[in-house]
């Protein structure tokens, strides 16, 4: 069956519309003005009936069989909680005027067709019935209701195809979510005993050669860099679960920068680490999860700045004493405006980096994610050939006067 007009029955303006649509059918097939006054009363009676007690009907009127026996069918369909009778006095006119009449009532829901054998002069084919739906489909509204009517439609459609989108999105982050999980919990174990072995194979440094110890040493670094992508990994999945804990303590801000700057010197010493330390006082906070946010900025500064260049590692409290900013600097490649204003979320990598330097652009997300959770804020200020500076707050354990 190929429809060519659908109405929703709403209230008494659709049976004018439903009257004329198809008075302008019957037309549009060349059947006569009686015939066609025929199937006009008979959806107008049904309609009636039917927007008497719901306005959640529908009409459609459609074409079936091949030509040279083809029909011409409207079906009205609805629900409703009052309970319908094919004998009730709109049905029972309706079937009077066309005896092809089928009624069904499945629960709560209501469907009636009525049909009527179109004579072979209309020469109802494919053609025609394409050409009657363009027709229709390009139709001039009949009145302003209907031209109203046909916006609110369409609006419905698009709010429809959106809610749909963001359905199928949400559905495949969830998936990807999952994935990531199971993947990197997965992984984990393999890591660890691979880890193990590794260490084992170091103890043995004696039972064999310097060019073996080399590759023990490239096996080793490989293997700490798959575990801290895997962590990443957990990370994010902990994040989008909302799982994600933290072991608060206060902590000596100014004691815990020159512990964790001084290890992480070791780590990049391509790079010369400059610690400027502010007044002391101490922030609520997870030490690990802090020292994961500073070995991110650093291990980025490092990542994307020259050999021997320096990386500022600065902390300076606020003007009201509340909190205190946390500035790692580098003299390294620098972001464009479009890359500061997506950096931070997950996945996002810079165009210009992604062949020359390896990463799934999780680290910086992960970042704000903890620097955020912990109360504070997290921003970048940088523009290409000149370096970044990324800064931090965190809200003081104790108010400082200043």
């Amino acid at each position: 069956m190929r429809e060519i007009i659908g109405i929703t029955l709403e209230n008494e303006m659709d049976l004018v519309l439903a009257h004329k649509r198809s008075m302008q059918i019957g037309e549009q097939l060349g059947l006569t003005v009686a015939t066609r006054t025929t199937l006009a009363t008979a959806v107008s009676e049904v309609a009636r009936t039917v927007i008497d007690f719901t306005n959640e009907g529908r009409l459609s009127i459609h074409i079936s069989g091949k030509f040279p026996r083809c029909a011409i069918n409207a079906g009205i369909t609805f629900e409703s909680d009052q309970v319908f009778r094919e004998t009730d006095e709109g049905f029972f006119y309706a079937k009077k005027l066309m005896p092809d009449f089928n009624f069904d009532a499945n629960g709560q829901i209501y469907s009636i067709t009525m049909s009527l054998s179109l004579p072979r002069s209309s020469k109802v084919d494919e053609t025609k019935i394409s050409l009657l739906q363009e027709y229709f489909k390009s139709a001039a509204p009949l009145n302003s209701y209907e031209e109203i009517k046909n916006k609110n439609s369409k609006l419905s459609q698009l709010t429809q195809a959106q809610e749909q989108e963001i359905k199928l999105g949400r559905e495949l982050d969830e998936k990807k979510n999952e994935f990531i999980s199971v993947a990197s919990h997965e992984l984990k174990t393999p890591i660890t005993v691979i880890k193990a072995y590794t260490q084992m194979l170091k103890l043995l440094k004696g039972q064999y050669s310097d060019k073996v110890g080399e590759v023990v040493e490239k096996l080793e670094i490989q293997i700490g860099k798959l575990a801290r992508l895997t962590f990443q990994l957990m990370d994010v999945s902990k994040i989008e679960n909302g799982s994600l804990q933290y072991d608060l303590a206060e902590i000596k801000l100014n004691s815990f920068l020159k512990e964790t700057v001084l290890m992480l010197m070791n780590v990049h010493a391509n790079n010369k680490i400059i610690l400027e330390l502010g007044e002391e006082c101490s922030v609520m906070a997870d030490p690990l999860r802090l020292e994961q946010v500073l070995s991110n900025l650093i291990g980025n500064a490092a990542k994307y700045s020259d050999r021997n260049s320096d990386i500022g590692v600065t902390a300076f409290l606020s003007k009201e004493g509340n909190s205190v900013t946390i500035q790692i600097s580098d003299a390294g490649m620098g972001m464009s405006k479009n890359s500061i204003a997506r950096i931070f979320e997950k996945f996002y990598r810079v165009e210009d980096v992604v062949s020359s330097h390896p990463g799934l652009g999780m680290g910086l997300y992960i970042t704000s994610k903890i620097v955020s959770d912990h109360g504070g804020k997290i921003w970048v200020e940088s523009e290409i050939g000149t370096g970044s500076k990324f800064y931090f707050t965190l809200p003081l354990a104790m108010p400082v006067d200043l």
